[in-house]
C-alpha cells in the first residue's frame, strides 16, 4: 500500500492490515445478526476572523475505529482512537455480552451506490495565506459595501475523512469525504440600535467554490442585506395567521418539525407521530417530501452512508400519504423494511442511527408571487434562526431571522421578533399552495440527534400555510 492510496491513514504497517481487519471482523461478529468494523481517519481545520483580525486557526487530525455487534434488538459498541488489531481484538471482547444469534446472520449492503464526490482534499490544496486573505478581503469588502456596518465576523472551515466499513460476511466499501463551508455575519447600526444579518454556503466538494469572486461577494450581499433590512424592521403582530415561507434554508422547520418523525427508530419504538400510518393520509394534497443523499456534492449527501448502505431518494410523503420512513439496517431488519442508506454517525466513536441527509419537499404548481397575493393579513418568513422541536409530538418552536408583514397581498414592513409556533403533523394538513421554485438550502446544516451531530440538508419550495400560532413582540 503506497503513501499516496487514502487507505495508507487507516492502515499502518505492523498495526493493522486489510487482511487482518478482515479476519477481526470476522472472528469477532461471527455470532451476531449484524455489525461491521467502521475505520475512520479525519483531517480537520477552521479560521476565524473577527473584529479586522485573524482570532482563531485550528487544525485536527482523527483517527479511530467503532465496532458493533447486533444481536436482535441488542447492540454492543465498543471504540478506540487506536487503529491496531491489538486494539480491535480487546473491543471484540464487548460482544461476548451480548446474546448469540439464533437467526441468519444479515445480508451485507448492496453495491449499487455512485461516486458524488471528490477524492481530494480541500485541506491541501489552498495554501495556509491563500485562506487567511480571503477572510481578510470578506471583511474588507464588507465593512466597505455600507458605512453601518459596524463588525464582520466571517469563518472558513474544512474536513477531509477516509472511511472503511468492514463487515463480517466479506464487505468493504471504502468513502473519502471531503467537506468545506464559508460563513458571514454582518452587524449594522444605525442611529444607536443594532441589528445582525448572516448567511453561508459549503458542501461536499472542494474549497475553489468558495473562493471565486461571486461566491464570497454573494455571502456578503446576503449577509449585508439581512442586516440592513433588520434595522428598517417593526415589531412583529401575534395571533394566529396565514403565514408564506420562502423557498430553501426554511425548509429547515420541515426537517425539524416532520423529518425526525419519519426516522426508523422512533416509528418502531412506536413514539412517533407518524407511527403506524403508512398508507395514511398525514398532509394536504400536492405535499411530497423525499430524503435523497445522493445528489452531487451537496452537504448531507453521501456515495454510502456509515452501514455501507448506498444513499438514494427515499420518499417519505407522497401527494399527502405517509408511503415510508427513514432506515439503518438494525431498525429496517427489526420492521421488515429495507435499509434507505440512512444509517449514520458523528464519528468512530459513535453508533449508527437513522438520520436524514438532504430532506427536502417537492415543488408544486403554483406561482410564488400569487400565493403571496393570496394573503390578506400574514407574515412572510424568508430566513429561520434557531428553535425547539419535541420530536414525539413534532410541536415546535422558530424563530425568524428575516420575515415581512403581508398586507393586502403584498410585502409590508420587516419584523423582528417573529416566532412560528406549532407542530408538524398538522402543520402539514394546513399547506395551502405550493411554490414552483424549489430550493436546497446552501450547504450549512448541522442536525443534532442523541447527542450526534452531522452536516445534512434541506429545502422546500415557497409555502402558502394556513393556522400557524406567531408570537411577536408587538
Amino acid at each position: 500500500m503506497t503513501f499516496t492510496d487514502p487507505r495508507g491513514h487507516l492502515y499502518a504497517p505492523g498495526k493493522l492490515s486489510p487482511d487482518e481487519a478482515q479476519a477481526l471482523a470476522r472472528s469477532t461478529l461471527a455470532q451476531c445478526d449484524d455489525g461491521e468494523l467502521y475505520l475512520q481517519f479525519t483531517a480537520s481545520e477552521s479560521f476565524g476572523f473577527d473584529d479586522g483580525r485573524l482570532k482563531t486557526a485550528d487544525y485536527s487530525r482523527d483517527s479511530g475505529f467503532g465496532l458493533r455487534g447486533v444481536s436482535g434488538e441488542m447492540t454492543g459498541f465498543a471504540h478506540a482512537n487506536d487503529i491496531s488489531a491489538a486494539a480491535i481484538a480487546r473491543a471484540g471482547e464487548t460482544l461476548r455480552l451480548l446474546d448469540p444469534t439464533t437467526a441468519q446472520p444479515a445480508a451485507p449492503p448492496r453495491k449499487n451506490n455512485r461516486h458524488l464526490y471528490t477524492d481530494a482534499s480541500p485541506l491541501d490544496l489552498v495554501p495556509f495565506a491563500e485562506k487567511v486573505a480571503l477572510l481578510e478581503k470578506i471583511d474588507a469588502a464588507a465593512r466597505a459595501r455600507d458605512p453601518r456596518v459596524s463588525q464582520v465576523s466571517a469563518s472558513l472551515s474544512g474536513s477531509w475523512s477516509v472511511v472503511e466499513i468492514v463487515r463480517p460476511d466479506g464487505f468493504v466499501a471504502t468513502d473519502i469525504r471531503p467537506l468545506v463551508r464559508l460563513n458571514v455575519s454582518i452587524v449594522a447600526e444605525h442611529n444607536g440600535r443594532r441589528e445582525t444579518g448572516s448567511y453561508g454556503m459549503g458542501g461536499r466538494h472542494l474549497y475553489a467554490s468558495l473562493f471565486g469572486e461571486d461566491a464570497w461577494n454573494g455571502t456578503i450581499d446576503h449577509a449585508l442585506a439581512q442586516a440592513l433590512i433588520n434595522l428598517e424592521s417593526v415589531a412583529a403582530p401575534a395571533g394566529e395567521m396565514t403565514v408564506v415561507c420562502g423557498p430553501g434554508w426554511p425548509g429547515v422547520l420541515l426537517h425539524e418539525a416532520v423529518g425526525h418523525g419519519l426516522e426508523g427508530d422512533f416509528n418502531r419504538k412506536g413514539t412517533s407521530a407518524f407511527s403506524g400510518r403508512i398508507g395514511e393520509r398525514v398532509a394536504a394534497p400536492g405535499v411530497t417530501v423525499v430524503d435523497d443523499g445522493s445528489i452531487h456534492d451537496r452537504r448531507g449527501s453521501l456515495s454510502i452512508d456509515d452501514e455501507g448502505t448506498p444513499t438514494g431518494e427515499t420518499v417519505l410523503i407522497e401527494d399527502g400519504i405517509l408511503k415510508g420512513y427513514m432506515q439503518d439496517r438494525l431498525n429496517a431488519r427489526l420492521m421488515g423494511m429495507e435499509p434507505t442508506g440512512n444509517g449514520r454517525r458523528e464519528s468512530y466513536a459513535h453508533a449508527p442511527m437513522p438520520r436524514m441527509t438532504n430532506t427536502f419537499m417537492k415543488a408544486g404548481n403554483d406561482n410564488p408571487e400569487e400565493l403571496v397575493s393570496r394573503v390578506k393579513n400574514g407574515i412572510f418568513a424568508k430566513s429561520f434562526g434557531g428553535g425547539q422541536v419535541d420530536i414525539v409530538s413534532g410541536k415546535f418552536v422558530f424563530s425568524c431571522t428575516e420575515a415581512y408583514k403581508i398586507e393586502n397581498g403584498k410585502l409590508g414592513a420587516p419584523i423582528k421578533g417573529a416566532t412560528l409556533i406549532g407542530d408538524g403533523p398538522s402543520v402539514l394538513t394546513r399547506v395551502k399552495g405550493i411554490g414552483t421554485d424549489l430550493e436546497l438550502d446552501p450547504g450549512i446544516g448541522v442536525c443534532g440527534k442523541a447527542g450526534q451531530g452531522v452536516p445534512a440538508g434541506v429545502g422546500q419550495p415557497t409555502l402558502l400555510i394556513e393556522g400557524i400560532t406567531v408570537g411577536g413582540t408587538g
